[in-house]
């Protein structure tokens, strides 16, 4: 792997989707480089690796990408967290407001629970949202937030600012200018 592989590089921009004013970072030519996505978890499980996760924990859909090989790096259980009705088993459920409505999320009722500490991982920080309801279903189980882990952050939508005082990683930072 290398070292100082500039992960953004393989960020592409995708102007007005899925609608005007809007841009859109799509991931896949990172997933589409075996050194740059092996390179994104490599950095991810450096960083927590000393945070000793029991569970690493990714909102459907493209979260699941990074926290399934980060929880096989770091020696993890995966547990996902999915949209309501899409888990065979007795769930916790999280409702919650968004800027254009609500949503919903679902986690097995025994997926975690008191003694673990879990790695809350996602492709994407905006608001900040989506990972508040994941730790607040996390929370409900009785584990531990031991972290935040974010292939992107939009620096300019403060989402970090909902997370802390948790350890927050972004790998690659937009400022709204770029």
């Amino acid at each position: 792997m290398a070292e100082n592989l500039d992960l953004k590089s393989f960020i592409r921009n995708v102007p007005d989707f899925p609608k005007p004013g809007i841009m859109f970072r799509d991931i896949t030519p990172l997933l589409a480089n075996a050194e740059a996505f092996g390179e994104s978890i490599r950095q991810f499980a450096d960083h927590f690796r000393d945070e000793k996760p029991t569970a690493i924990l990714a909102a459907e859909a493209r979260g699941f990408i990074f926290a399934a090989p980060l929880a096989l790096e770091l020696g993890a259980s995966f547990v996902p967290i999915r949209k309501p009705g899409k888990l065979p088993f007795d769930t916790h459920a999280f409702h919650y407001e968004l800027e254009y409505g609500s949503d919903s999320l679902e986690l097995h009722t025994d997926a975690v629970g008191a003694g673990d500490r879990v790695l809350l991982v996602d492709d994407l920080l905006a608001t900040g949202g989506t990972m508040q309801a994941c730790a607040a279903l996390t929370q409900k189980c009785g584990a531990e937030i031991a972290g935040f882990a974010f292939l992107i952050e939009l620096d300019f939508l403060n989402g970090r600012e909902n997370l802390l005082p948790h350890n927050v990683l972004s790998l690659i930072h937009y400022n709204g200018e770029d």
